[in-house]
């Protein structure tokens, strides 16, 4: 049996113009199984007006996604209780099927929550060109990054992967996944097995150095410019410090 991954990459879900009801329902399905991370929607939390709307041909299949992700429903599940680097990895792979690329498409999705709100967030990967070329008007969203792809580093495969799990598992932690192998620019640690016992490639070793600008007035900041050196464990915690002071990281090299 195809894994899901396999399933929407093999035969990706289109809106037709002359679909049935049961293709219709279909499609919804696979809009909400995708953009709210497999999360269980219960008849109630149904965005039944946005689903009418869909049916009547009032919006297109892009804009229904759109409505999902600008809804309460979805900012209750990962925005209200999730730090900026896990909503932003979450939006990148439930509105472009994959992980982020690196630490420059977060600060600039930081950004834009920052300056021009949720909706301006949410609008980014639905307007962007990517999302455009990928899906267009009519096809659901699905994982991507699976495999190699021109123009893209194969460490986006192993954070996609990551952020995929299997297919009983559901986004509903509020954790960010990738804050270090993104801000180290490093592959997730992947599990092998050596001698029956599983290990784990790690980083421990290595140091940072994060380089922040000055964003907005809180104190923290006393100059323009700001310099960290801190260590793999430590990079984490000290990412999302920075984010909670209102600081955009502008780089993050090993030392």
């Amino acid at each position: 049996m195809a894994s899901l991954t396999e399933a929407f990459i093999n035969n990706p879900i289109e809106l037709w113009a002359n679909n049935t009801e049961d293709d219709l329902q279909l499609v919804i399905r696979a809009v909400y199984k995708q953009v709210l991370g497999n999360a269980h929607v219960m008849e109630s939390e149904r965005l039944e007006s946005a689903e009418s709307m869909l049916r009547n041909g009032n919006i297109s299949l892009r804009n229904f996604v759109r409505m999902v992700g600008q809804s309460e429903l979805y900012q209750s599940l990962f925005f209200n209780s999730s730090s900026a680097y896990r909503f932003i990895e979450l939006n990148c792979k439930h509105f472009l099927g994959r992980a982020p690329l690196n630490q420059e498409e977060i600060s600039e999705h930081v950004q834009i929550y920052n300056e021009q709100g949720y909706e301006a967030e949410i609008n980014s990967y639905i307007d962007s060109e990517e999302y455009n070329r990928v899906f267009g008007e009519n096809i659901v969203p699905f994982p991507r990054n699976i495999t190699s792809q021109k123009g893209v580093k194969n460490v986006v495969f192993n954070r996609t992967i990551s952020l995929l799990g299997g297919l009983a598992t559901s986004d509903n932690s509020n954790k960010a996944q990738l804050t270090n192998s993104i801000g180290a620019n490093l592959s997730p640690q992947i599990k092998v097995k050596s001698s029956g016992i599983e290990k784990a490639h790690t980083n421990t070793g290595k140091r940072f150095k994060i380089s922040v600008r000055k964003s907005g007035t809180t104190p923290l900041f006393k100059q323009s410019n700001i310099t960290y050196t801190v260590g793999y464990s430590q990079l984490s915690p000290q990412i999302q410090n920075i984010q909670k002071k209102g600081g955009q990281i502008l780089s993050i090299v090993e030392v």
